[in-house]
């Protein structure tokens, strides 16, 4: 009965880990699909959304079912909670790649984005794509210092994404309101995209030490059972 109740813990790491690798793959097509005006591609990622989606009511449907069979307590009640709230994050994560891929969707046969912003929008996908990667080996290394480096790497989003803003904001915009809010949008997929890979990261330190990501110096991280 244990080794069957552990198996089912694994099997929702699992899952949340195959969630990150579909979303981050979800970011850097539909970045593609976007900037290329790929429709076919654009199609493709929003039929993909329902894979994440699937994943993420299966994994629901085992956590509480496993809540209510084996009532656990301490580490595996912690391992179960956030689980689900990981979950969470990489359906939403999901949902703004698939945002991403209908804003391409809605545009063709043009791209949403203006030529010389190109290099930028491809940046933060690319970011977006390497950050959720990186959440994906946390979820399974439980690292908890590649853990925290995650909210650093953010910023480098953060600040792509206040580039988008300067030029949205210069006299010299030239593209029209229609574009603006285009890029407007777009940039804030990717900022948040980013920052859902950064709660995934956040979430594993919890899992690991019962504190809060924020409450720990990366110099001295105190490991529960250690």
């Amino acid at each position: 009965m244990r080794d069957a109740y552990h198996e089912e813990l694994d099997s929702i790491g699992e899952d949340l880990v195959e969630m990150a690798r579909l979303v981050g793959s979800a970011i850097g097509r539909a970045t593609t699909a976007m900037l290329d005006a790929d429709l076919k591609l654009a199609e493709s990622v929003i039929a993909a959304d329902d894979k994440v989606d699937t994943l993420q009511h299966e994994l629901e449907a085992r956590a509480i079912a496993l809540l209510a069979r084996q009532q656990p307590v301490a580490t595996d009640l912690r391992i179960v909670v956030t689980s689900l709230r990981m979950s969470a994050d990489l359906e939403r994560a999901g949902d703004l790649a698939q945002h991403v891929a209908k804003q391409a969707r809605l545009r063709f046969p043009e791209s949403p984005v203006p030529r010389d912003l190109h290099a930028t929008l491809l940046e933060m996908g690319q970011l977006a794509q390497r950050l959720m990667a990186k959440a994906a080996e946390v979820i399974v290394t439980k690292d908890v210092e590649l853990a925290l480096q995650l909210e650093q790497d953010d910023d480098e989003m953060d600040l792509l994404h206040r580039t988008l803003f300067q030029h949205l904001m210069d006299d010299r915009w030239k593209h029209g309101i229609e574009t603006a809010v285009d890029v407007t949008l777009l940039g804030r997929y990717y900022e948040r995209f980013a920052d859902h890979a950064v709660s995934v990261a956040k979430r594993v330190v919890y899992l690991v030490t019962g504190e809060h990501a924020d409450e720990i110096q990366s110099a001295d991280i105190p490991v529960e059972g250690a």
